[in-house]
Parts: structure tokens; C-alpha cells; sequence
């Protein structure tokens, strides 16, 4: 961020809502409202149908969350691999692990190449080369296992940061709208704002006519350490996505992304003109201010570290004022941040929203204050 916060310990989520209160869903969260850079507002999540209004459209990410951790061994010694992404050759990116002994992972050095884990069942991985020339951390490998999502269905876990109390089983890491791909792909990482929707929520948006625009976005393995930016992702924005989204676009509904992800599929799918057409594929888009978004008009999302690459996608879609006048408000109002956090809904301002209507020749009505 542009400026730097610290975030407290005890504003770490370290357990999902359900298990921290009795009667308690996933949508017992808290939203912070930030519409422009000085209007912040706040609410609990089961407010947000009343916070969007018909014709709205959010974009939804519907990867699977994988049992993406599998313990291994470097000779003698105990590791712990993250499976990160499947790379089209059939190789995986990989990222070894040291157990700290509490349950959760360290950061180690990767390679050398020639590098070989043994996993359960007799598997062998065996680094080859990094993933990029940037960072060291994650690898390409080659695994004597050719199912390796049933590798990770037979003795995976998922990824756990050492911010969380325990080990949760994996539906806790699924989303409403998570789909399995057909060949086992999926997100290394839960796509995590969407984690607080229920289906009794989503009925209720529907019933006031916001509408779902479906992408798919597998996430890879995050640096909790460095913060480095998103490596290549795979994606795919449907075409009956992409029609909704410019529906929405030229008339009266705002598109709003559930999570970084989604703004970077959509963002990954829009053409010079401003149309968002069908794609697939892979990605290696940075939003950024200075790229700033085509499509996005607001984005809900969790609370991210003051140094996470993330947050320059929010300040490209609302500033930097914005966001920093709203993580001012989070730690002063005591909001819990990270997957398992409260949520941050980040609204146009009156003055943008009319901007980029004035600029769509199909917009005819004028636009109502943000709510």
C-alpha cells in the first residue's frame, strides 16, 4: 500500500466464522463498504443484497479448491510439497516446504534441479527448472504419478498458513460455486471471497435481480513470505459470461468481481474496444494502476497484507485514498483479515460511475448514489 499498517495479531482469522459462534454460516462475516475515497460504511455480509441493486452483476470464480499439500521426503528429511499448478506438458509447479513442527510450513530455498521427493504410494517428483527466472521458489517437476489429482484426492491436505489454529477439511475451502474441471484441475488456493455466499444468500440476490457471470481462474500458490506478484494462471471466461458482462455494462448494472481473480480473468478477456469476449487459456496479466481495469467496476474481497501484490489491483479499481481510508477503518473497527476474514465490498463513487457511463454510447439512465 502506499502507506504501510500494521496488522495486528488478533485481527488474524485464525478459524472459519461457523466455528468461532454458535448458529453462526459462512456469511456471519463483516463487509466494510468503501464507495469513493472518503464515504465507508458498516455492515454484516447478510446485508449485501440490500447494498446491490438490480441489474448488478457479479463475476464469480468457480474453481475447486485442491488437497494441494502432500508430505514427502528429501532423503531423510520430512517435507511437504505444494502442488501449484498444472502446466500443459503434464508437468507441475511446485513449491517444497519445511515442516515448523506446529502443523503449518516454512519457506524454503528451492531446487537444485535433479532435486527428487519421494511421496506416498512409491511416487517420485523430480524438480527440473524454475517457473520463472524472477523467483526461485516455485518449480517445474515431473511426477512418476500421472493422476496426480488423484494423488492429492489419496493423501493431500489443504494448504494451511501458520495465521490458522488447525487443519480443516477440505470442504471448508469450497466455495458455493466451486465446479470440479474435468481433469482434475483447480485452485492451489481457495478463491476466498466467495467463501462467505450461501445458497440461502444467493437465492436472495437473485429474487432482487443481481446477476452471476461464472469465470474460472486457477489460482496458484501465493508467497506468503514475499509477496511476489501473481505467476501465469489458467483461465477461462465463457461466452455466456462475456455477454452478460457487456449486457451489463451498457445498460444500468455495475460488474462487480468476487475476488482478485475474477478481475484478473475478465480483465484477461477484454479486447482493446472495451468488449469482453470468450477466452481461455493461460494468463500472466498484473493489474496495476498505472494498467489500470477496463471492466471491473468494483470488486468484493477480503482484507490482504499491507504488502501484497493484491492491493494494487484495488487501488487501480478505487485509488489509493480509497483504500487506504478503508483499511484505516478495517483495523480501527477491528475487522479480522485473511481467507478465513470479514470482507470488503469496494463501490464506484457517484462521480466515476457516472464518468464511465457518460462514456458508454448504450447508457441512457443516469446513475443513483452509492448505497
Amino acid at each position: 500500500m502506499t502507506t504501510a499498517v500494521e496488522v495486528p495479531e488478533e485481527l488474524l482469522a485464525r478459524l472459519p466464522v461457523e466455528q468461532r459462534g454458535l448458529g453462526l454460516d459462512r456469511d456471519g462475516v463483516r463487509l466494510l463498504v468503501s464507495c469513493g475515497a472518503e464515504e465507508v460504511s458498516h455492515h454484516a455480509f447478510v446485508e449485501l443484497p440490500g447494498l446491490l441493486r438490480a441489474g448488478d452483476l457479479l463475476v464469480v470464480n468457480t474453481s475447486s479448491t485442491l488437497a494441494a499439500a502432500v508430505d514427502g521426503r528429501l532423503g531423510h528429511a520430512r517435507m511437504v510439497v505444494h502442488f501449484s499448478t498444472r502446466g500443459e506438458d503434464g508437468r507441475w509447479a511446485v513449491e517444497l516446504r519445511d515442516p515448523d513442527g506446529t502443523g503449518t510450513t516454512r519457506a524454503r530455498a528451492g531446487g537444485p534441479a535433479g532435486t527428487e521427493v519421494c511421496l506416498p504410494g512409491d511416487v517420485r517428483l523430480v524438480l527440473e527448472e524454475p517457473l520463472t527466472t524472477r523467483s526461485p521458489r516455485l518449480w517445474w517437476a515431473r511426477v512418476s504419478e500421472p493422476d496426480v489429482p488423484g494423488l492429492l484426492r489419496r493423501h493431500g491436505r489443504p494448504i494451511r498458513y501458520s495465521y490458522t489454529e488447525r487443519d480443516q477439511p477440505l470442504s471448508v475451502y469450497q466455495s458455493v460455486f466451486a465446479l470440479p474441471s474435468a481433469d482434475g484441475s483447480g485452485s492451489a488456493e481457495m478463491p476466498s471471497a466467495a467463501r462467505p455466499f450461501t445458497p440461502r444468500l444467493v437465492a436472495e440476490l437473485v429474487s432482487r435481480g443481481v446477476q452471476f457471470a461464472p469465470i474460472t481462474l486457477h489460482t496458484g500458490v501465493a508467497s506468503t513470505e514475499a509477496h511476489e506478484p501473481p505467476y501465469p494462471e489458467r483461465f477461462a471466461v465463457p461466452e455466456a459470461s462475456a455477454r452478460s458482462i457487456n449486457a451489463a455494462r451498457a445498460g444500468d448494472g455495475r460488474v462487480i468481481a468476487v475476488g482478485t481473480t475474477a478481475v484478473r480473468a475478465v480483465e484477461s478477456a477484454v479486447g482493446p474496444d472495451g468488449v469482453v469476449r470468450a477466452a481461455e487459456g493461460w494468463t500472466d496479466l498484473v493489474v496495476t494502476p498505472e494498467r489500470g481495469v477496463r471492466v471491473a467496476d468494483g470488486l468484493l474481497t477480503g482484507l490482504h497484507e499491507p504488502e501484497a501484490s493484491h492491493l494494487l489491483m484495488l487501488e487501480a479499481i478505487a485509488g489509493p485514498a480509497a483504500i487506504r481510508h478503508g483499511y484505516d477503518e478495517a483495523l480501527c473497527g477491528r475487522y479480522l483479515w485473511h481467507e478465513f476474514g470479514d470482507m470488503h465490498l469496494v463501490l464506484p463513487s457517484e462521480m466515476s460511475e457516472g464518468r464511465r457511463r457518460s462514456e458508454n454510447p448504450h447508457t441512457e439512465h443516469c446513475v443513483s448514489n452509492c448505497r
